[in-house]
């Protein structure tokens, strides 16, 4: 009962959340660099970086560079089951390598895409970056919301690996068609 009751602030917010986060992602300067950031860089940011790509490719806006890293265990290899459930959804980290949150990485970044509020007050306070340049990519699903936060899908079954990364397609489109938004209005005539 006490965890529903935590999450009615989000549920409660989440409209006018979802509306800001839309409006400053639309009016911002498009960012030539996107850092998706999680806690260990093997589930989430992967993912949400791979698809963020894709949909911006398929919009015509490929010249942004989108990185993914994380605040723990570098050189590590997303598990099995999260290779899968990627695959599922036409997206290949195979390859990919957990890397670290770097303060060069995240200085360089012009926006950073974060999977929880621990993760923004961290970018903020360790980091120094501005409010307006970090965004949580909870804040856009657009679906009822339980919390803002992307759940982790670490130690884990495959199924939490599969809602997840649904949740993070919708939102990542959504944070993509705001980008291409941001790039066709900021085009000179």
């Amino acid at each position: 009962m006490l965890k529903r009751l935590r999450g009615v602030p989000d549920q409660l917010l989440h409209g006018s959340r979802r509306r800001a986060a839309l409006a400053a992602l639309r009016t911002r300067r498009p960012p030539p660099r996107v850092l998706v950031i999680c806690s260990g860089n093997l589930y989430r940011s992967p993912f949400a970086a791979a698809v963020l790509q894709r949909e911006l490719a398929r919009h015509g806006v490929g010249e942004v560079l989108v990185e993914s890293a994380g605040f723990a265990g570098p050189g590590r290899a997303s598990p099995r089951h999260a290779v899968a459930a990627a695959a599922r959804r036409g997206v290949d980290i195979a390859g990919h390598v957990s890397q670290l949150a770097f303060a060069d990485v995240v200085r360089a970044a012009g926006l950073i895409v974060v999977m929880e509020e621990p993760h923004r007050r961290t970018i903020r306070e360790r980091f120094g970056r501005a409010a307006g340049d970090v965004l949580l990519l909870g804040d856009l699903d657009p679906e009822p919301v339980a919390s803002r936060a992307i759940e982790d899908p670490v130690q884990q079954g495959p199924e939490v690996c599969d809602r997840v990364y649904a949740r993070i397609e919708r939102c990542v489109t959504q944070l993509a068609q705001a980008l291409r938004i941001a790039m066709t209005s900021a085009s000179p005539l």
